[in-house]
């Protein structure tokens, strides 16, 4: 029977261990994600509302037609 009890316990603590080792690697990979999202949402700006260059002073207005 003590034997038994040696077993669960480092079962269960290897269970946790390996449980907090994913947790810490996911974890890790948040800030990526997050700055990921952020160039796709600006990348998603810039081609909704692409920059028009300005016209040089001695260039003519266009015609409407």
């Amino acid at each position: 029977m003590d034997g038994t009890v040696i077993i669960v316990i480092l079962a269960i603590a290897g269970v946790a261990s390996v449980l907090l080792f994913a947790l810490k690697g996911l974890l890790d990979q948040v800030p990526d994600v997050i700055e990921s999202a952020g160039k796709a949402r600006d990348a998603w700006h810039r081609f909704k509302s692409p920059e028009v260059p300005p016209r040089a002073d001695d260039e003519e207005p266009p015609v409407a037609a």
